[in-house]
C-alpha cells in the first residue's frame, strides 16, 4: 500500500476534542485541552520542580545518552531500553493534570513519563509503549506544554501515517490496540524551537 499520509488539524476538531477511531487503533485528541494561560504556567512549574536527567539507555547493543531530558513521577518502578526508573513523588501540579485525564480517559493512572525537549534537535526516535507491565491494551494520555512539535504515528503493517501538530495545551489518548499496531515519533527538526514538555501518564501493572 502506497504511505498515506494523514494531518489533523486542530481547527478540524475544535476545543472539546474526541475520539478518533483509526485502523487498529483508537486515539482521542483535543488541541485545546488546557487554556493558554494554564499551559504556560504549568509548563514554567514543571520546568523549575521536576528533577530532569539525561539518562543512558541501551540501543542496538551499545549504551547511547537519550536526545532529550526525562523525570519520572509516581507509584511504580518502570523499565524499558535496559533503563530502570525509580519514580519521585507526585507533585500537585503533575496531579492536577493527571486528574483532568482521568476525567477524559475513564482510566485511573499510577505514573507519569515527563519529557523535556531542549530544542529542535531533542528528539524521540520511532518506538511503541508495549512493555508487558503497561498490559495487552494500554492507555496512554500525552499532554504537550511549552514549544509546538510534530507527532507522527506509522503503522506497522499498512505503513500509513498519521501526524498532529501538538501545541502547548493539546491532549492526545492512544488506546485500544494502538501500541500493538503503532509505533510512533517526534522527529528532530533544524527550525529554531524552543523548550518543550510532554507528559504522558500511563498505569504500571
Amino acid at each position: 500500500m502506497d504511505n498515506l499520509e494523514l494531518f489533523i488539524s486542530t481547527a478540524a476538531v475544535g476545543g472539546t476534542g474526541e475520539w478518533l477511531e483509526i485502523p487498529d487503533g483508537k486515539l482521542f485528541w483535543a488541541p485545546d485541552f488546557i487554556s493558554s494561560r494554564e499551559s504556560q504556567c504549568y509548563f514554567h512549574q514543571l520546568l523549575a520542580e521536576l528533577d530532569w536527567r539525561q539518562e543512558t539507555i541501551r540501543m542496538f547493543g551499545r549504551d547511547v545518552l537519550q536526545p532529550r531530558l526525562q523525570a519520572w513521577c509516581g507509584e511504580a518502578v518502570y523499565t524499558y531500553s535496559g533503563l530502570t526508573m525509580t519514580p519521585e513523588p507526585w507533585t500537585p501540579t503533575l496531579l492536577a493534570i493527571k486528574s483532568a485525564c482521568e476525567q477524559v480517559s475513564k482510566t485511573s493512572f499510577n505514573s507519569v513519563l515527563a519529557n523535556l525537549y531542549r530544542d529542535g534537535r531533542d528528539y524521540m526516535g520511532w518506538h511503541q509503549d508495549n512493555e508487558p507491565e503497561l498490559g495487552a491494551h494500554p492507555v496512554i494520555a500525552s499532554v504537550s506544554l511549552g514549544e509546538e512539535r510534530r507527532f507522527v504515528l506509522k503503522h506497522l503493517l499498512r505503513k500509513q501515517k498519521i501526524e498532529f501538530n501538538l501545541k502547548s495545551g493539546s491532549l492526545l489518548i492512544m488506546a485500544g490496540m494502538t501500541q500493538q499496531f503503532w509505533s510512533h515519533s517526534v522527529p528532530k527538526t533544524q527550525r529554531p524551537k524552543q523548550a518543550r514538555i510532554n507528559l504522558t501518564f500511563r498505569t504500571i501493572l
